[in-house]
């Protein structure tokens, strides 16, 4: 029998483990005894350092997730994807311009392209991504950081894609060169920064940094937050 009083059977590198039903693949993994050095994160989704890939027993379909955002499944095979090595370009933003020729220099492979949609089949956010990439490729600047704003950078579609792109970092120059360069200057943004230069938040910052980690979350936890 697979599920034994609300247990199921999944594999993880391709050995069987019997675990809770209601977790999580992350936390399936450390029910199961692994210790989770890498590709653990921030646990809520947003960092992307938890790809997984799996495929349910009998079924042909692949899937690409979020193993700290995705369940398991019975006769899950699951395998992480904690790192992918993307193609990082070394860059000074003051120095680039939002001009076709910079998106061209740094990531001349998107124009390999060929539109067979694997990146956008496999984002574990569920984003177009290879629309963005088209924008990139008419340095329409303005879309393509719409459209790649929550991206979690986990690797998946690079990994899928036959033109060895790194898309993740495509979106990310577009957002810095929007940011930069296209979008309105935030009057406040600019006054923080001047009294950080200043030194006007040092120290609240040496508090923060002699509290214990009980202090942390004590503060964290009574923060007032907005309606």
């Amino acid at each position: 029998m697979t599920e034994i009083n609300n247990r199921i059977t999944v594999y993880f590198d391709g050995k069987a483990y019997e675990v809770p039903a209601e977790l999580t693949i992350m936390t399936a993994m450390e029910y199961a005894g692994f210790r989770l050095v890498r590709g653990c994160g921030c646990r809520h989704g947003f960092c992307g350092a938890c790809g997984a890939i799996y495929r349910i027993k009998g079924e042909n379909k692949v899937h690409f997730a979020l193993a700290c955002q995705t369940q398991v499944q019975a006769e899950m095979h699951v395998a992480t994807l904690p790192f992918f090595p993307l193609n990082r370009k070394k860059y000074e933003l003051d120095a680039l311009t939002p001009a076709p020729a910079t998106m061209m220099h740094l990531f001349p492979e998107i124009f390999g392209c060929i539109g067979c949609k694997s990146c956008t089949k496999s984002c574990s956010r569920s984003l177009n991504v290879m629309q963005y990439i088209a924008y990139a490729k008419r340095n329409d600047l303005e879309n393509c950081a719409h459209e790649s704003f929550d991206c979690v950078a986990c690797g998946i579609c690079s990994a899928r894609c036959p033109a060895d792109i790194s898309h993740a970092l495509v979106g990310l120059l577009a957002r810095r060169l929007k940011g930069k360069y296209l979008s309105a200057a935030a009057s406040h943004n600019k006054a923080r920064i001047e009294e950080i230069v200043k030194g006007e938040h040092d120290a609240p910052m040496t508090e923060v940094m002699g509290l214990s980690n009980e202090e942390i979350a004590q503060r964290y936890n009574a923060r007032e937050i907005e309606a």
